[in-house]
C-alpha cells in the first residue's frame, strides 16, 4: 500500500485526486492539507461521506501525526517552492501539478532529492493524450518549424501561457532542425500576436466553460496541420496522477514532464 497525502485536498484538482485514490486498491489517502477547510472532515469536503481524516493547515501539522509515501501538490505558486523543499528534505517523494516553478528552482529541488534520497516529478499536465500531443508536436516540428500554440483555459487559472504550452514550445524547439520563416506583421495593437517563448508564439485563452483544451497549428506551403486536445473534466488527469503516485516510488531523481513515467 502507498501512502499518498493530499495538499491543497479542497481544491478542484486536489479533491479529484482525493476521490480517485480513495477508488484504487493500492493507494491510500494518509493525510490531507488545506488552510482553507483545515479541522473538517475530508470525505465530507470532498463529497465521498465522512472518513475520519481531518484535514489540517500545514505539512508541518500533517507530517507530525502521518508521514506519508507521497506527497501530491495541487496548490498554488506562491507556495509550491517551499512546499516541495519541506517534502523533500523529509526524504518524502513528490508529486507536482501545480505550475510556477522556475527552471532554477527545479534544479535546486532536484539537488534536494538526490541528496535525501527522495524522488520528484513535476508535471504540466497529467493528462495522457496531452502528454502525446507534446510528443507528435515535437516530431512534427522537424519538418514543419513554422508553427504557432493557442491554449485555452478556464478564467481561474493562476498563469498564462499554461505550463503545457511552455513545455509543448520547449520541445518543439528542441526538435526545429530549421528556423521558421520570419513574421513580418506589425501589431497595430499590442500583444496582438501573442508571446514568444523559446521562439514560439503562444496565444492564450480565458474563459468560463473551458477546462484545459490546446491546439498546435503548423502551417507550411499549401497546407496546414493542426493538432488538437481537449479535457473536458478533471478526470481526465486523474489516471496520469494514480500513475505517477506508483512510479515515483521507483524511479529515480526528480524530473520534468509525465512522459518520463511512460517511457
Amino acid at each position: 500500500m502507498i501512502h499518498v497525502l493530499v495538499n491543497g485536498a479542497s481544491g478542484r484538482m486536489g479533491s479529484e485526486v482525493v476521490r480517485s485514490i480513495l477508488g484504487e486498491d493500492d493507494l491510500d489517502v494518509c493525510g490531507a492539507v488545506d488552510p482553507g477547510t483545515a479541522g473538517h472532515d475530508l470525505g465530507e469536503i470532498v463529497g465521498t461521506g465522512a472518513n475520519g481524516i481531518t484535514i489540517v493547515s500545514s505539512l508541518q501539522e500533517a507530517f507530525a501525526v502521518n508521514k506519508p509515501d507521497v506527497v501530491v501538490d495541487f496548490t498554488s505558486p506562491k507556495v509550491i517552492f517551499d512546499n516541495a523543499k519541506f517534502v523533500l528534505e523529509n526524504g518524502v517523494n513528490i508529486i507536482i501539478g501545480t505550475t510556477g516553478l522556475t527552471a532554477e528552482q527545479r534544479d535546486i529541488l532536484s539537488d534536494i532529492a538526490d541528496r535525501h534520497h527522495a524522488n520528484g516529478l513535476v508535471a504540466p499536465n497529467f493528462s495522457l493524450g496531452a502528454v502525446l500531443l507534446m510528443k507528435l508536436s515535437a516530431e512534427v516540428a522537424k519538418y514543419m518549424p513554422n508553427v504557432e500554440i493557442i491554449e485555452l483555459h478556464h478564467n481561474k487559472k493562476y498563469d498564462a501561457p499554461s505550463g503545457t504550452a511552455k513545455l509543448t514550445a520547449e520541445k518543439i524547439a528542441d526538435a526545429r532542425v530549421e528556423e521558421p520563416e520570419e513574421d513580418l506583421t506589425k501589431e497595430s495593437l499590442p500583444g496582438a500576436r501573442g508571446g514568444k517563448y523559446k521562439g514560439v508564439t503562444i496565444h492564450s485563452v480565458r474563459l468560463p466553460g473551458y477546462v484545459a483544451h490546446q491546439e498546435v497549428l503548423f502551417g507550411g506551403y499549401g497546407e496546414l496541420l493542426t493538432l488538437r486536445h481537449d479535457s473536458l473534466d478533471r478526470k481526465s488527469f486523474m489516471p496520469g496522477v494514480m500513475m505517477a503516485c506508483r512510479k515515483v516510488m521507483t524511479t529515480d531523481g526528480f524530473v520534468y514532464g509525465l512522459e518520463n513515467y511512460l517511457e
